[in-house]
């Protein structure tokens, strides 16, 4: 039986809600709310619980690592962003997340070319986070090779507020401001936070500010209304690069003596508003998003003076992003069918527009600072995707297909001109079906088969060189186009454990890798084939009324299906594709023998990784880590308290965290922190 205080409910609400925590209700994939148990795919459910308890509300790995089939790897470095892949789909991306659509209460915090930030997620507003893989994924358009959506908690309750503080190794401080709660109808939602670090490797501070604020009304007894304003700011934060093998062996902490040279660095604001609505309109259901923001950003990069990139480029990026879009979605029930049917009609409308320029990184013989204007362009991505979907539940059977038409057009306006014309434009379109069906053998034992084509187009980082010194845009890249295949078993045994299996299988056209890296700037090709089969398994387990468990394993063969020729070089078929290890596995035992205290031991393994095509360079090792956390809470009267304390890394093991997939100058690994301590204490008072 599930532990009232786990589930966050009072006891009377045991009974009829034990279930939950095993078989949460989510959107995604179906776009309408369904228990995961019963949906023909693999999706998961992180919950508020799992995303807070214990958690430092910093990075989306911390929550991340426990859903099968993703990579994710913290870079120790906040210039760059987390490394986040889905069945490989998105491995190879230098800078962020590509290849996975990222989408944060509605709104995209990926760009129509598949780039994204998941920086821009606030984990300390978070309600949960659901993470959909495999074939489903393909009708949310180009770039989807995977979804990961997060939801923002609504105000609701009486008005409360709180502060709470962090400390921990390597100069980590995070302050948290928030209030929330419901007056008269309206819930609210406000949050601020400010995190400090000097970080673990030199040439590595940060200061990340984020506020979010939230305001939730029903207009009437049939509408729904919300808005959402967040924003994060990231000003001179140290980038330091990737080490090379011997540097890394000889100090894990050290950088590239080019980082200090030149500064590297990298400033962000970021800052967006958006709306949901949702209307019933009988037994229909129409709902509205838009959204619209802005985007700057300046990085200080290491391109060495008078190498030709920099004179033609520069080793300053700067770009001004203005970002809006929406969509709009119906939902007809069919009463006149047999069972349970369900039509869902959509359009969804994106568009990017970013000033870009690029200067030299120096100045006479100053270095590391602004300098001559070598690029000036308007770069626009846009796309306009119509879909229809069907959910079809009938008898033991439940049927989902669907039908999207993805468009993503790239249009370049080149201003500079002195060096030539770059303009042009490109646009890629194709449809995307997905299909799945379920068989209920039993109630408690669920099978599934689902299959679906997509696409995965260029961003503009990797249309922005064409190979060799020709200048301007690739745009003679093709998109590459997936063939997905996942065969699954869900199982629920006595309501206290949850299972999920599934095997798959991912064929590739024209994947897209790395042509050329000299000087900073690298351009790309479209290689071969590529295969990727895979198993994974997720359990999750109330073992006792004290203790539950949680386990995540992947295991993953991909590799190149094909012989290309890499930059002179030949790359065999066979190779693994690099940035994608074979094995994955996470596991959790979580005891709370009281209300007021619960403490869990976390162990993640993962296996050598491969850092190029060749596989000839050395692989960042495998390696084994532990965590530990627990957290404590007292109420009295009308405050609540809490600390946390958390040890990352028990063993003090020394280990490659994430590899730079391809770096030219031979530097791909970033290593990992050593045993880690934070410490946290929070208040929180009800009116």
């Amino acid at each position: 039986m599930l532990l009232p205080s786990l589930l966050g409910l009072p006891q009377a609400a045991q009974a009829e809600d034990a279930p939950l925590i095993l078989d949460p209700s989510v959107v995604t994939g179906s776009r309408s709310a369904s228990r995961s148990f019963d949906l023909p795919y693999s999706v998961d459910s992180i919950s508020r619980e799992q995303i807070s308890d214990g958690q430092l509300g910093i990075n989306a790995s911390e929550a991340l690592s426990r859903v099968p089939g993703l990579v994710v790897q913290n870079r120790q470095n906040y210039a760059q962003d987390l490394q986040i892949s889905s069945r490989g789909f998105g491995a190879r991306s230098a800078f962020g997340v590509r290849g996975i659509k990222l989408i944060a209460d509605g709104i995209p915090a990926s760009t129509p070319d598949g780039q994204g930030q998941a920086a821009t997620f606030n984990l300390d507003t978070a309600e949960r986070i659901e993470v959909l893989r495999g074939p489903a994924a393909t009708l949310y358009g180009s770039n989807a090779g995977g979804v990961i959506q997060m939801f923002s908690r609504n105000g609701e309750g009486a008005p409360r507020i709180g502060a709470e503080t962090l400390f921990g190794s390597d100069g980590l401080n995070k302050n948290h401001l928030s209030a929330e709660g419901a007056v008269q109808g309206a819930g609210f939602v406000l949050d601020a936070s400010r995190m400090d670090t000097d970080g673990y490797r030199d040439h590595s501070s940060a200061r990340r500010d984020q506020t979010f604020a939230k305001l939730n009304v029903e207009p009437d007894d049939d509408s729904k209304l919300a808005l959402i304003y967040s924003s994060l700011e990231q000003n001179g934060t140290q980038d330091p690069l990737g080490q090379t093998w011997p540097g890394y062996k000889a100090d894990p902490r050290s950088v590239s003596s080019n980082a200090l040279t030149y500064n590297t660095r990298k400033s962000i604001d970021h800052q967006q508003l958006g709306m949901n609505y949702e209307r019933y309109m009988g037994d229909a259901t129409l709902q509205v998003n838009a959204y619209t923001g802005r985007r700057s950003v300046i990085q200080y990069l290491s391109i060495p003076k008078g190498v030709p990139s920099n004179e033609r480029g520069g080793g300053v990026v700067q770009f001004d992003r203005k970002f809006y879009g929406g969509g709009v979605r119906w939902m007809q029930p069919i009463d006149s069918a047999p069972g349970e049917l369900m039509i869902i009609a959509g359009l969804d409308f994106d568009q990017s527009e970013d000033s870009r320029h690029g200067y030299q990184n120096y100045s006479g013989n100053t270095l590391g600072v602004k300098g001559e204007l070598r690029r000036n362009e308007i770069d626009t991505a846009r796309s306009l995707d119509p879909y229809i979907q069907a959910n079809w539940a009938i008898d033991r059977w439940t049927l989902q297909a669907g039908l999207r038409h993805s468009t993503m057009e790239m249009d370049v306006d080149d201003q500079f001109l002195s060096n030539g014309d770059a303009s042009g434009n490109k646009t890629y379109q194709k449809n995307t079906p997905s299909m799945s069906v379920m068989y209920a053998f039993t109630p408690d034992l669920h099978g599934y088969v689902s299959a679906g084509k997509g696409f995965e187009t260029p961003t503009q980082a990797e249309m922005a060189y064409a190979p060799g010194a020709i200048e301007g845009f690739n745009f003679g890249l093709k998109p590459s186009e997936s063939t997905q295949y996942e065969v699954g078993l869900k199982a629920q045994v006595n309501n206290s454990t949850r299972l999920n299996a599934a095997v798959f299988q991912i064929t590739t056209e024209d994947e897209l890798v790395v042509a050329q890296s000299n000087g900073g700037r690298t351009s790309y090709q479209n290689a071969g084939r590529t295969l990727r089969r895979g198993f994974e398994l997720g359990i999750e387990s109330q073992l006792s009324e004290q203790w539950s468990a949680n386990l995540a394993y992947t295991r993953l063969q991909a590799t190149y299906d094909s012989d290309f020729s890499n930059n002179s070089k030949t790359i065999d078929k066979g190779n693994y594709l690099p940035g994608v290890p074979q094995t994955l596995l996470f596991a959790e035992l979580n005891w709370k023998p009281r209300d007021w205290l619960s403490t869990a031991v976390e162990g993640m393994y993962r296996s050598k990784i491969y850092v190029e095509d060749t596989n000839q360079e050395r692989a960042a090792p495998g390696y084994s880590v532990f965590n530990w956390r627990a957290r404590f809470e007292q109420k009295v009267e009308h405050w609540t308290f809490h600390q946390t304390l958390r040890l990352d890394n028990l063993l003090d093991r020394q280990y490659v965290g994430s590899v730079i997939v391809g770096d030219s100058n031979g530097r791909y690994y970033e290593a990992a922190p050593g045993r880690s301590w934070y410490a946290g204490a929070g208040a929180q008072y009800q009116f």
